[in-house]
């Protein structure tokens, strides 16, 4: 029976790996933070989502039914700023939303992720939404202003234990912002009054539309249960997202929300969180134009899921490599077969032991590799293996074509410019520019 299936998590809220006991021991309920769709989805993204679909795949092979849920946030600032910037028109902020939602799903598919069972979006939700503030207001935990509602911190004491920040320290710490309206700078709007020309929603406080926290709330409750067994994210997620949807949900329903918080690590390049002002920003997509989506999922996968990862292309040549060697070795034809069967597999127990150990996917590799050469030997267990490595890893094991490279108007001005600083003898600005294209996923070998 699945309720008999040790599996470990870290929970972010203790600060340990704690055995999952769902609430419900034939069924999990999962919900993950979705994107704001209004760019393209980036590496961050597929770590994620890649992370969460293998624990989902993993619940499911153990035997569990498992209820998940991932959001699109598809009314935001930033929305309304793209709507702005590329069609010169707020209002058409749906065109932008559906417009990278469609991409996030070419990109999911690509890197083989299952749907979530509820893909809820925010202009879908808004009657709950609504309803779940008002909720907040008859519970006297929020305040409106003006056509704005924000939630009072200091009506939820427990404020900061996700984060292991103390309430008086955090207002202490706090900005102070040029906004009167607020009693606390920690206070965060609920609903938003809609400023002119803004698209937004009827309500009881005015023409307006929710803050960013509250949605999350909201839709968890409606798919999943005012308490759910785990919510999942990046690390970037915990404070303020994460602890806020703690106050909503627990403030309005004083019960616990989620028994266990799940935050995987971040995407660094140069020992820097990835992002756009820095410069280090890379698309899914773009990484696609010279990498098989199989190879970053199995790139995603030989990093510890909570632990920071150095994103390098020069890793990602190195992991093709052993990616292009595993579908060699899985280049059989095998007859369907069901979980019960794949489990009678000892490589495979083996392999589950690390898995059911916080998803510990590199000690799970190294099970695999170290019994490759006997695995060979016996076609029956090597079928099992695969079997299991689609299901429950996601890869396809396909054989990867051979990719021509595409060069880009920005690598022939790299190259050219590179030439010139060799012929000119400047040998550092050659070097700097070989980094520049190493950056980009090429490189550079001079010959004689």
């Amino acid at each position: 029976m699945p309720n008999e299936i040790m599996i470990t998590v870290t929970n972010t809220l203790s600060g340990k790996k704690e055995l999952l006991r769902p609430l419900n021991p034939e069924k999990v309920t999962l919900y993950v933070c979705g994107i704001t769709p209004y760019d393209y989805a980036h590496i961050g993204h597929g770590r994620v989502y890649v992370t969460f679909d293998t624990l989902y795949r993993l619940l499911q092979f153990l035997g569990y039914k498992i209820v998940y849920c991932r959001n699109f946030t598809d009314i935001d600032d930033k929305i309304i700023a793209r709507a702005q910037k590329e069609l010169g028109d707020p209002s058409k902020f749906e065109e932008i939303s559906k417009k990278y939602i469609a991409t996030f799903e070419q990109d999911m598919q690509a890197l083989n992720c299952l749907s979530p069972n509820y893909e809820p979006r925010v202009t879908q939700t808004m009657p709950e939404i609504i309803a779940f503030v008002q909720g907040l207001l008859e519970a006297g935990k929020a305040y409106q202003v003006d056509g704005d509602v924000y939630f009072e911190i200091a009506k939820f004491p427990a404020y900061g234990a996700l984060s292991k920040q103390k309430l008086d320290d955090l207002i202490s710490g706090a900005r102070v912002e040029v906004n009167e309206k607020k009693r606390s700078p920690l206070d965060f709007a609920l609903w938003k009054k809609a400023q002119k020309n803004e698209p937004g929603w009827d309500s009881p406080w005015g023409h307006g539309r929710p803050g960013w926290h509250i949605e999350c709330s909201a839709m968890a409750q409606k798919f999943l249960g005012k308490t759910i067994d785990m919510h999942a994210g990046g690390m970037d997620l915990i404070f303020p997202h994460h602890e806020n949807e703690i106050a909503q949900s627990e403030g309005l329903h004083a019960k616990t929300f989620v028994c266990y918080w799940l935050h995987n690590g971040f995407v660094r390049i140069n020992q820097e969180k990835m992002s756009k002002s820095l410069g280090n920003f890379f698309t899914l997509r773009d990484v696609f134009k010279q990498f098989d989506p199989m190879v970053i999922r199995f790139y995603l996968l030989n990093h510890q899921y909570k632990a920071p990862l150095d994103f390098s292309f020069d890793d990602l040549q190195a992991i093709q490599k052993t990616y292009m060697r595993l579908c060699k070795v899985f280049a059989i034809d095998c007859s369907p077969t069901s979980d019960l069967k794949i489990q009678e597999s000892q490589v495979v127990q083996k392999m589950l032991e690390f898995l059911r150990d916080d998803l510990n996917t590199p000690g799970m590799w190294g099970v695999l590799f170290e019994g490759l050469p006997n695995l060979q030997k016996n076609r029956d267990q090597l079928c099992l293996v695969k079997a299991f490595i689609q299901n429950v890893l996601g890869l396809t094991l396909i054989p990867l074509p051979e990719k021509e490279i595409e060069i880009t108007p920005e690598m022939a001005q790299l190259i050219k410019e590179r030439e010139q600083a060799r012929a000119a003898k400047e040998w550092k600005k050659a070097d700097e520019l070989r980094e520049k294209l190493r950056t980009l996923g090429y490189e550079v070998q001079d010959k004689k």
